[in-house]
């Protein structure tokens, strides 16, 4: 969890106390995720909906610690709710097109050229949908009203809704935005991605570490046995590696600013340590639980199978490492150590669209 002098503790312990008590009572088989409008009522009382927009576009003007805290909160309850989709990416969409935002849950994406997009996060339950798409001169924004897309469900591996969404470009109103803004998009995409890993995976820690303390074999708790340990060191060791670099892109962003190159470098790297960390807590936490854990009984599902899933989003482990080597290689010998000290330009992140 993120350091108590940079988010009011007070405001993480709110944020906890919420989604525990919007943790649903029985286990719940995870294609069975489905928007909470009940959870989203409250959040949006507690001003938690529109966490960093800007107090004059209806925000609560907070910070990106704010976010790390809130989006852990919730992946550590198992509780799926979209504040990545409706604040971080279309609220602050909508902000930049200088385009109002009214009442009702919002979604965004980028948008193909014909119009489709094949994975929208919570597209069938979105008033509207706010797509980016590119005209071949410029990036272009609009705010659609649900009655004039058409959506087609499917959900991720986590069981979270992610739908094909179809638009008629030609009767839509589209908006210019800067230039930069679709990399901009995918950065905070994906560091909202690697938070949300970061908080499930710590609660997979916790989950293990108890496990192994309360369960026995031949006479012994498994906590006593170096193979066990070994398994449990290792999703602790992993995961905290995940965090320190997803802490790190946060403090970057706070500091720099999404346009910097810095800033693009370490949300490069926290995306790709937290996915070959994910592979790790994964593989080893299912090993710890053994058949137990890959019931629909227990919980531990409900933690593996959405790190597993986002990890994939907002560009795949595979495409984030190969941005970092070519910056690498373009620092050479020379530039190395100050590339992991500083940060450098990290060049094609919208290949991550691809």
């Amino acid at each position: 969890m993120n350091s108590p002098t940079l988010i009011d503790p007070d405001l993480v312990a709110m944020m906890e106390s919420v989604f525990s008590a919007h943790q649903k009572p029985e286990i719940a088989a995870t294609d069975n995720v489905a928007f909470d409008g009940a959870l989203w009522k409250v959040l949006d009382e507690l001003g938690l909906v529109r966490l960093t927009g800007s107090e004059s576009h209806g925000g609560s003007g907070a910070n990106w610690h704010a976010v790390s805290a809130l989006l852990a909160a919730a992946a550590g309850a198992a509780v799926p709710v979209p504040v990545v989709e409706h604040d971080l990416l279309a609220g602050w969409l909508l902000e930049t097109a200088e385009l109002p935002m009214t009442e009702g849950f919002r979604t965004a994406f980028l948008m193909g050229e014909s119009g489709t997009s094949p994975a929208v996060p919570w597209g069938r339950h979105a008033d509207f949908v706010v797509p980016l798409r590119y005209d071949g001169s410029r990036w272009l924004v609009a705010d659609v009203a649900a009655d004039r897309i058409h959506v087609t469900p499917s959900r991720n591996l986590g069981g979270e809704p992610r739908d094909a969404v179809q638009i008629e470009i030609d009767t839509v109103t589209w908006s210019p935005v800067p230039t930069g803004t679709a990399e901009t998009f995918l950065l905070r995409g994906a560091l909202a991605r690697v938070l949300q890993a970061c908080g499930a995976m710590e609660r997979i820690v916790e989950l293990c570490i108890e496990h192994v303390s309360t369960r026995g074999q031949f006479g012994r708790p498994l906590s006593k046995f170096q193979a066990v340990q070994r398994l449990v060191t290792g999703v602790a060791a992993e995961t905290s590696l995940a965090r320190a670099a997803a802490d790190a892109a946060v403090s970057r962003v706070e500091r720099d600013g999404w346009h910097s190159p810095a800033t693009y470098f370490a949300v490069a790297v926290a995306k790709s340590c937290t996915g070959h960390a994910a592979s790790t807590v994964v593989r080893n936490a299912h090993q710890v639980h053994g058949a137990i854990g890959t019931t629909c009984e227990h919980q531990l599902h409900r933690y593996t199978l959405p790190v597993l899933a986002w990890r994939s989003e907002f560009g795949s482990v595979g495409q984030w490492d190969q941005l970092l080597t070519r910056t690498a290689v373009d620092a050479g010998r020379d530039g190395a150590w100050s590339l992991i000290t500083e940060g450098g330009p990290v060049s094609g992140v919208l290949d991550l669209m691809a």
